[in-house]
């Protein structure tokens, strides 16, 4: 097997069991190593530390996968892990959830790839290199554990810009699926657009914290800010908001919600969808001075990484401002970030200068976390990124 040899100071995170290793890292690699190859890396007194898989064109040379010599990272080591990640999360599927993350790449130890269940039909999405090009047996095993209708790939992301790989997309196994596959979550029915929708066709990171905050609706108006499909809508509706006013700048998405609001046999008229820039949005209900019981703020990655945190944070800011503007005395703002570089601790302040700068005084009541099916591994926090608080107006 091919090696890699880590400079003396830069071994600590690696032994640690973090499961990246930077460029920077490297001290010494074989000559005809390629993307994709499996590697031992070592220390610089030549102890083993792990195998990984190389990639000469990503910041993240190396992606670790095992840390004992004696498993090497063959077939069965791949099929392993992916069994290990399905049965961890056979007890969340029943008559009531259809849906659920299946794997969550570093967390479940296959990095660079996610996998999720909607109802007879998987949708991946493979983030690495070296995934890649054993993705064929994750795929089988898959199959075998499962056996779903079909498999299909949504590899269209930006992240495989940086390990040079082009855009794929299509059937992996079976059926391609249908414009909409029904799946149920909390109770809910849902139709899914595997092909076209947003990232792998549905945000099931959200399951916990839509039942959650469904707790505080019953008889209050609620506006659901980047409703996406109506997953907090739709929870809303349910639990009995007397009305959800549901704001997103897609089209598909507007138009997925309403028919998700049809198929359960909610009444319509307690729904309003709004196809529009929620920003601008927020700043047209506060000069119309109109008011809400419960908001709640899901937006997009603002900051994809450290670099981008300050710009970020006046992002969030602006948007949580503009939200709690528009309570009362005793509403509700559940707000999130689904940026992993924003943690908790900033995430509050961020909402603490909000709130300063829309003369509100505020209480945190809870804070939301990703669910189970999102682990984070203890090495690496990174997989941490689904914050949320839910805020009282004072």
């Amino acid at each position: 097997m091919k090696k890699i040899i880590l400079h003396k100071t830069k071994d600590k995170a690696a032994w640690q069991l973090h499961p990246w290793i930077f460029s920077g890292a490297i001290s010494q690699k074989d000559s005809d190593l390629k993307s994709g190859d499996l590697v031992s890396v070592f220390n610089a007194e030549r102890e083993f530390i792990a195998y990984g898989i190389f990639n000469s064109a990503s910041r993240v040379a190396v992606r670790l996968l095992e840390w004992h010599p004696e498993r090497t990272p063959d077939a069965d080591w791949w099929r392993n892990r992916v069994r290990r990640a399905v049965e961890a999360r056979r007890h969340l599927l029943n008559d009531q959830n259809t849906t659920c993350r299946l794997i969550f790449a570093e967390a479940d130890f296959v990095p660079g790839l996610i996998a999720d269940l909607y109802g007879d039909f998987i949708s991946i999405q493979v983030h690495a290199a070296g995934v890649d090009q054993i993705k064929h047996l994750i795929v089988d095993e898959l199959v075998q554990l499962l056996a779903p209708k079909g498999i299909y790939e949504r590899s269209d992301i930006k992240s495989r810009e940086y390990e040079q790989l082009a855009d794929d997309n299509g059937v992996r196994y079976g059926e391609t699926p249908p414009e909409y596959v029904e799946v149920m979550e909390n109770g809910i029915r849902y139709h899914i657009n595997i092909v076209e929708g947003q990232k792998s066709g549905f945000y099931c990171d959200q399951r916990d914290n839509r039942r959650i905050v469904s707790q505080f609706v019953a008889g209050k108006s609620v506006l659901d800010c980047f409703s996406y499909s109506g997953g907090f809508t739709l929870n809303a509706l349910q639990a009995g908001a007397s009305h959800v006013t549901s704001v997103d700048s897609s089209a598909l998405a507007i138009s997925t919600l309403k028919d998700n609001v049809q198929l359960n046999g909610f009444d319509t008229s307690k729904n309003t969808p709004v196809q529009s820039d929620v920003n601008k949005y927020l700043r047209q209900l506060g000069e119309e001075g109109h008011k809400f019981d419960v908001i709640v703020l899901d937006p997009p990655k603002y900051a994809p990484s450290r670099s981008t945190l300050e710009k970020a944070s006046r992002a969030y800011k602006d948007l949580n401002r503009r939200g709690l503007l528009l309570l009362e005395s005793g509403g509700l703002l559940a707000t999130y970030s689904c940026s992993g570089a924003m943690d908790i601790e900033t995430f509050k302040q961020v909402i603490a200068w909000a709130a300063l700068d829309a003369g509100k005084e505020i209480q945190f009541i809870h804070q939301f976390h990703q669910p189970e099916d999102h682990p984070v591994r203890a090495s690496f926090s990174e997989g941490e990124y689904l914050k949320g608080l839910l805020v009282r107006v004072v």
